[in-house]
């Protein structure tokens, strides 16, 4: 069983300490939404979680080894979808996908994936169409198509439901259930509502500090 937790994790993003004392745990099958007012640290602990953060006290790991110690090997194991679309202008949607695809260790057995990730977010009609030409809504669906073009057991997903229609929500509320059906685990966050089944709840506002270094120096010599 793949078992991913935290555990007394401290941010700090530049000269503010964002939260202490987070912890959490996951197991297959899981959606763990974050949730919390903007500056609480979702997106940090989606980065934190990706590798793309360090935390300054606690540790993360995946079956109780922790993921510092395999950095390769964890970034093998998700996909993480930030607020920026990663798309290419001057190459087709199709080419865009297949480029991400072609990175994960499965790249070159994709063909089939690429095509049903593109039909499941409703922009197979779009695969010749150059990235330039996408609306804000259809960058999204293609960014999303990443996640199912190839295998990983963690998704990482920050406001996933950004620029979607109702629709397009759907067919995401859709692809999260089949991904935990298969054992995958889901953590996201937002600020729209998702109709998930069963699903864990991480407020950060829980664990916010809201203070500069400085004043908590102040007030720990005080």
């Amino acid at each position: 069983m793949s078992l991913f937790t935290g555990t007394d994790l401290t941010c700090i993003r530049g000269d503010r300490m964002v939260f202490r004392g987070l912890s959490f745990e996951t197991v297959p099958g899981d959606a763990l939404i974050l949730i919390g007012p903007n500056g609480s640290g979702k997106s940090s602990l989606l980065r934190m979680m990706a590798g793309l953060l360090r935390p300054i006290v606690g540790s993360m790991a995946w079956d109780g080894t922790p993921v510092g110690d395999e950095p390769e090997e964890h970034r093998g194991r998700f996909h993480y979808v930030g607020h920026h679309d990663a798309v290419k202008a001057v190459l087709t949607v199709e080419e865009n996908l297949r480029f991400w695809a072609g990175l994960r260790p499965d790249g070159r057995q994709t063909d089939d994936a690429v095509t049903q990730a593109l039909t499941t977010l409703g922009i197979g009609h779009l695969h010749d169409v150059p990235g330039r030409f996408l609306s804000a809504g259809q960058k999204r669906r293609l960014n999303l198509a990443r996640i199912m073009a190839s295998r990983a057991p963690l998704w990482l997903l920050d406001e996933p439901t950004t620029a979607l229609d109702k629709e397009s929500i759907a067919r995401l509320e859709t692809a999260v259930a089949e991904h935990r059906k298969g054992g995958g685990i889901v953590v996201l966050s937002t600020h729209a509502d998702v109709e998930l089944e069963s699903y864990k709840v991480l407020n950060l506002g829980d664990f916010a500090v809201g203070r500069t270094l400085l004043e908590t120096s102040d007030s720990e010599q005080a």
